[in-house]
């Protein structure tokens, strides 16, 4: 006891001098002899490599934890992004098919060509009557875009009917199918007139066919151009021979699938007023 106080109070006040002396001897002695110096840190280095290895392990392990958790957090904001981005997508795709399916509805309206004279427009399908009675389309086009009762109204496929009521910003189109149509035509390959007679159902009737007409299933009908209203050659449908053995025309636009029409005014092109009998009265003529 009365020797180890005096040894730890010197070695207290030398330490640090000690350390620099062993600091100063062992670079001399790296220098002097480097083959042994090699072999004692290599030996230290193995006998501290287990210990290294298995203080390392709970570091990685926080690191790997700590990384994953970040990734995680990178993952949560990036399936938040791609959601977002995922919703104005289908909005983006939605308003592309629905614009694609209008450019063909429109694009259909360009396989018919009218009349250089005659004057146009184009308008939307807004309602259907839908009922059993009554077989007409309402359009968005009126009277302020010059939009006049007895226009035909066509489509790429041919003659939808024509204008039945104009009002100030709508317009009601009767169909041909509807009861009260009636169209004058012609049999393309026979060329006998008939009047088409809507009676409500998907294939008007052709009345008035002359008793000799050589008419046949699948024969073209077209408009014959009489009356003034329609001019002639127009595509209309082709033939039909019912079981009961009357004749009906499938029409070649297609009514539940119609969005857009064309009203056209051929008024400019085929006048409405004969220009027959010339010495009959006033009266009698607007009779006829």
């Amino acid at each position: 006891m009365r020797l180890a106080v005096p040894a730890k109070v010197l070695l207290q006040r030398f330490a640090f001098l000690f350390l620099v002396l062993a600091a100063f001897g062992i670079m001399l002695l790296s220098k002097a002899e480097t083959v042994v110096v090699e072999k004692v840190s290599t030996v230290v280095v193995d006998v501290f490599a287990p210990i290294m290895d298995v203080l390392s392990r709970p570091a990685a392990a926080v690191n790997d934890a700590v990384k994953t958790v970040r990734g995680l957090a990178d993952m949560r904001e990036e399936n938040v992004r791609l959601k977002r981005e995922n919703e104005r997508l289908l909005v983006w795709q939605e308003a592309a098919r629905r614009l694609s399916s209008q450019n063909q509805a429109l694009q259909s309206l360009l396989d018919f060509k009218p009349a250089p004279n005659s004057q146009s427009i184009a308008t939307r399908v807004i309602a259907d009557s839908g009922g059993v009675f009554v077989r007409s389309v309402v359009v968005n086009a009126g009277d302020r875009d010059g939009v006049r009762k007895g226009q035909a109204a066509v489509s790429g496929a041919g003659l939808a009917g024509r204008v039945s009521t104009a009002g100030y910003q709508s317009a009601r189109i009767l169909l041909i199918t509807d009861i009260n149509s009636r169209v004058p035509v012609l049999i393309e390959s026979s060329r006998d007139r008939a009047i088409l007679s809507g009676d409500n159902s998907g294939k008007p009737r052709l009345t008035f066919l002359p008793a000799n007409a050589s008419v046949k299933a699948g024969d073209r009908v077209v408009t014959s151009g009489h009356g003034g209203v329609f001019p002639p050659g127009l595509q209309v449908g082709r033939i039909e021979v019912a079981p009961d053995g009357v004749m009906r025309v499938k029409p070649n636009v297609r009514f539940e699938q119609l969005e857009f029409v064309r009203l056209i005014d051929f008024a400019g092109v085929s006048p409405v007023a004969p220009k027959v009998d010339r010495g009959a009265p006033p009266k009698q003529a607007a009779s006829r």
